[in-house]
């Protein structure tokens, strides 16, 4: 792939295609609303930065963090709704051609950001466009959505990738058999910090070290998650979880050697059979698995069924911190507490943390 596609921040030439705060410099809060290859950046074209948009709430929440009160970031994602499988309505181009920044995923997983993204970098400019996993080719993990479990999905190059169900692939940078999910993995989120930071340095060189202090300050917050899972896998009975539902995880898998099992896969449109109920039954008999875990953003029903017919007691949701509710607003969740404080509590029950 040409090495000039890939960077971070993109421009028109050429291009076709669109908690607890730490002592930020220029602190902002997070109420998580619609309302080059090393990730160094490119050239400016905005002068200044005073607003931009991110694609979805873990973006929103880390450009917002990393601008501090030096700019103001949009989600445009309704609170209650992830980013993928979401369309916008309205005049959202014209809105994000208006700032002066746009923070996403090159992922045909969000293909309406993708092809905003085309827009701008052909008719606007003036819009700085920043791809968060810019520089992390070699991080991504293969997501093949014909697989139901980590342990048969591998890691392979999607050699049998079929090109025809994406015209425009070679217009983007991360072919659609790539899982965009890096924002689970905390270590690997700091990369994509560090990133943003520096896009909006580009932006905005009189205030680049203000946006580096802040990326860097965010990052410590980042390393309490990573130790906090780290200490949750020492201190667990054992390494497999059962979650009825998508499996949006599997970068935490990786990251931290627990199995994840569901009987839906990776894919939000899988339907999981008899069969594929019976086996995840069986794997919460055969490993002591009191908790099922569920996706806070889906329905509990399978989650209850599996329970039902099995010797689990309860179920707990989890959050693929992709979106928000208004109640985790209200408390002023942001990543690392959705993290922190949904996240760890069931993952722990799940693996028989006391």
């Amino acid at each position: 792939m040409d090495d000039t596609r890939r960077s971070v921040l993109r421009r028109s030439a050429g291009l076709l295609g669109v908690g607890t705060v730490g002592s930020l410099a220029g602190c902002a809060g997070v109420d998580g609303g619609a309302g080059t290859d090393d990730g160094a950046g490119g050239s400016g074209g905005a002068e200044g930065l005073d607003s931009g948009y991110a694609m979805f709430f873990p973006l929103y929440d880390w450009a917002s963090r990393i601008a501090g009160d030096h700019a103001t970031f949009t989600n445009p994602v309704d609170v209650g709704q992830l980013g993928h499988g979401w369309e916008p309505s309205g005049n959202l181009t014209a809105e994000v051609a208006s700032s002066d920044a746009f923070v996403y995923f090159d992922s045909p997983e969000f293909t309406w950001a993708q092809d905003l993204a085309s827009t701008l970098e052909s008719d606007y400019d003036d819009v700085a466009v920043i791809d968060g996993l810019g520089g992390l080719d070699e991080a991504l993990l293969a997501w093949d959505h014909g697989q139901e479990s980590h342990e048969e999905e591998g890691h392979d190059d999607g050699d049998d990738h079929d090109e025809e169900e994406h015209d425009d692939e070679e217009e983007h940078d991360h072919g659609d058999e790539i899982d965009p999910h890096v924002w689970l993995d905390p270590v690997l989120a700091r990369e994509v910090v560090d990133t943003i930071a520096s896009g909006l340095g580009d932006v905005d060189p009189d205030n680049a070290d203000d946006y580096a202090e802040n990326a860097e300050a965010y990052k410590s917050e980042l390393d309490e998650v990573d130790e906090a899972f780290s200490t949750l896998v020492d201190d667990a009975d054992r390494d497999v979880v059962v979650l009825a539902g998508h499996d949006s995880f599997q970068y935490l898998s990786e990251r931290y050697g627990i199995e994840i099992h569901s009987p839906v896969g990776v894919s939000p449109q899988n339907e999981p059979s008899g069969s594929d109920i019976s086996d995840t039954i069986e794997v919460v008999d055969g490993n002591g698995i009191d908790v099922v875990l569920y996706d806070r953003f889906e329905s509990s029903n399978l989650a209850e069924t599996i329970v039902e017919n099995s010797d689990a007691s309860e179920t707990m949701a989890v959050t693929p911190v992709g979106g928000s509710t208004r109640e985790w607003n209200e408390a002023g969740y942001g990543y690392r507490e959705q993290m922190l404080e949904v996240n760890v509590p069931a993952f722990g029950r799940a693996l028989g943390v006391e």
